[in-house]
């Protein structure tokens, strides 16, 4: 990278571009890059994407918690090289940015998953791959060819499935283990309910269990019990139940012919909705996971301090503030707002974990922000979604570029050289 910085380079070949008439291909601000990507996805794709729990408070107060910060730079400081570069797990990272796991990304666009894993490996930002994906973890470790990424896990109801997961994401590659601890039910969220519409339902997002030999076991022990024979329970042949049956045919592992009679695909969707989380979970489990596996073990949707202290006390390997982007709880304290009360108590009980943290980033400054206050890392949710929506792997790619670059020139022009500036007494309160 030339002295200038990727900031720099990114912008101007942003500029030169355009000198020949050729725009960027996703909006570079993070509201226009929503409201572009809703005018071309589908109105049960946008809910999914957008809607948040209840009220969406909660989604809200991520994006108003930043508003409550500004940035005082600092000035006469060499800026011309810059570091934006952080070790996780003994790996160095060239940013600090991570792609937050995002379920059923075929909503977006056809290749979904494949699609973010050839954008982040362009970018060189790592992926955490979704259980909720739309493409298994061994295909899309394949296309990611070894430039990394992590696995985000829900833990199952099923001992034997968790297990399976993790043992299929150590083996394609996974350097990482983040569990979401949010997700012990769906959260209400009206835009999906008022659309009657969950994707799962569908066999969509699914592709992690539907390939999975121990998923496989399940569905096939309940078509042989009798509570997966479509011809038992077949639904009124509305049009809705029609495509209904299409979607999960045709997200279901063989061919369509066989699987539009078959009970299978029916049975897949049941058994996934049977045990796809575990209500009972608690700190007493975690010993459990340890056992399973040698990855780092993260926990996402710390949100209180006390929280993170166990959470360090258990052993694990990173805390993840992170409230879901607003998705599960009505009127959830915001993401920013609790970072650093869990930056405090992990640091306060004498641990080196890392301290990440997604929920309502959509810029630069934001992540600056973020990092500020002790993130660690960021991880990057709707928008590189939205990117997707827009311009397939393109897309995704111009939004991690747009967000490293932006970061880069928020440091430059702040007098930062390095993550290690980005202190908290580089913000003031807004008044």
């Amino acid at each position: 990278m030339p002295l200038a910085g990727f900031g720099r380079t990114a912008q101007s070949a942003i500029y030169r571009a355009g000198a020949f008439g050729r725009r960027p291909s996703v909006p570079t601000d993070g509201t226009r890059l929503e409201a572009a990507a809703r005018r071309v996805m589908s109105k049960r794709g946008y809910a999914y994407v957008a809607g948040s729990a209840g009220s969406e408070s909660g989604a809200d107060a991520n994006t108003a918690a930043f508003t409550r910060w500004r940035v005082v730079p600092r000035m006469l400081v060499d800026t011309t090289e810059r570091d934006t570069s952080v070790e996780l797990f003994g790996r160095r990272h060239d940013s600090p940015f991570l792609v937050a796991p995002v379920g059923v990304l075929s909503m977006a666009d056809d290749e979904a998953d494949l699609a973010v894993a050839r954008a982040a490996r362009e970018q060189q930002v790592t992926p955490i791959l979704s259980t909720q994906a739309s493409v298994p973890m061994e295909d899309v470790a394949r296309a990611l060819a070894g430039s990394g990424h992590w696995f985000q896990l829900y833990w199952s109801s099923d001992d034997d499935l968790v297990e399976s997961l993790v043992s299929r994401a150590e083996a394609c590659g996974s350097e990482a283990l983040v569990v979401t601890l949010d997700t012990a039910y769906l959260g209400w969220r009206p835009r999906d309910l008022d659309l009657g519409h969950l994707p799962f339902a569908r066999g969509e997002g699914i592709a992690q269990y539907t390939s999975d030999p121990v998923f496989r076991r399940l569905v096939a022990e309940r078509v042989e019990a009798g509570s997966g024979d479509a011809s038992s329970t077949r639904p009124r042949p509305t049009p809705a139940a029609v495509s209904t049956l299409l979607s999960m045919s045709r997200r279901h592992p063989g061919a369509l012919r066989h699987n539009l009679t078959a009970p299978e695909p029916r049975a897949a969707v049941e058994t996934f909705l049977d045990v796809f989380s575990r209500p009972s979970l608690t700190w007493a489990d975690l010993p459990r996971l340890r056992e399973m596996t040698r990855l780092p073990i993260v926990l996402k949707g710390i949100l209180h301090p006390e929280d993170a202290r166990r959470a360090v006390d258990a052993g694990v390997d990173g805390v993840y503030v992170s409230n879901h982007g607003g998705r599960q709880v009505d009127r959830s304290v915001a993401a920013l707002d609790a970072l650093p009360g869990v930056v405090e108590a992990v640091r306060g009980a004498g641990s080196g974990v890392p301290v990440l943290f997604d929920s309502g980033i959509r810029c630069g400054a934001d992540a600056f922000m973020a990092l500020c206050l002790g993130a660690t890392a960021v991880g990057i949710g709707r928008p590189h979604v939205y990117g997707l929506a827009l311009a397939g792997a393109d897309g995704v790619s111009e939004v991690l570029r747009n967000l490293r670059a932006e970061l880069d020139l928020q440091m430059a022009l702040t007098g930062c050289t390095s993550l290690v500036d980005l202190t908290p007494d580089r913000l003031v309160t807004a008044p």
